[in-house]
């Protein structure tokens, strides 16, 4: 390959589990985890959204297009992207939660409730939040774990993984952890770090009467306290301004 044709090869995001690259107008994400990656390639086939245009799927490679415009916005970050825009994020995001159940479970409430008891325990045992803040953040967590009506969820609803154009999304990326599951985890996993914006997704997704605000309050709290481990042994910063440990230490 001469240089009038060589690409710039860059690493969107790798540790030890994934790593996904782009190249020109290529993303090609290697998974360690054929079957979540097959979750991936199946969710982006069946969700009634626009997803990017997977190219080719070589397990553990999924190569994808680039999708269009930019993400609605970024943990720790705030976001420019228009209400409007978020309010169409909502509204995909119920377009999601109205169709068809995927094949495959999600995490169930007990299962959530055996994982919420581990991080706890070792947030303590550990020294990274003191005990009093993670037993309040834990109070707040459990109104989460109540029943639910499942629903096609995408279950990594990060702002950065919707892409907009404008007040029009153009697509969803990221959906390894897509199953059945509850749709205010979805919403909350939105606005998480962009907590004034919930009102915009709730406006596009038309939540007639409007979900239990603490459930969603509970899911930001829940979702933190699970994941603050897994992103500093993974080299990501939890303590960032707006991030996890901000949510925790936050007055929800």
């Amino acid at each position: 390959m001469d240089e009038a044709t060589a690409v710039e090869v860059e690493v969107v995001v790798a540790h030890s589990e994934r790593a996904t690259l782009r190249v020109g107008d290529v993303f090609l994400k290697v998974d360690a985890d054929r079957a979540r990656a097959e979750v991936e390639a199946q969710a982006m086939a069946l969700a009634p959204v626009p997803t990017p245009e997977v190219l080719w799927h070589r397990p553990p490679v999924l190569a994808i297009a680039a999708l269009p415009g930019r993400a609605l916005g970024r943990l720790g970050r705030p976001s420019t992207a228009s209400p409007a825009a978020w309010a169409a994020a909502g509204a995909a995001i119920r377009t999601l939660h109205d169709a068809p159940l995927p094949p495959w479970p999600g995490r169930s409430s007990d299962e959530l409730a055996a994982a919420l008891d581990v991080e706890c325990a070792w947030l303590v045992a550990n020294g990274v939040l003191p005990r009093d803040l993670v037993a309040r953040n834990r109070r707040i967590a459990e109104a989460a774990l109540r029943p639910w009506t499942p629903v096609f969820v995408h279950g990594d609803l990060q702002p950065s993984h919707v892409f907009v154009e404008g007040e029009e999304v153009t697509g969803i990326i990221d959906w390894s952890e897509a199953a059945r599951g509850d749709a205010l985890f979805d919403l909350a996993l939105l606005t998480l770090g962009h907590r004034e914006r919930l009102g915009d997704v709730l406006a596009g997704y038309g939540a007639g009467t409007g979900p239990d605000l603490d459930v969603i309050r509970a899911w930001w709290v829940l979702r933190s306290l699970l994941t603050v481990r897994w992103l500093a042994e993974h080299g990501f910063d939890p303590s960032a301004p707006g991030c996890e440990i901000d949510v925790l230490r936050a007055r929800l």
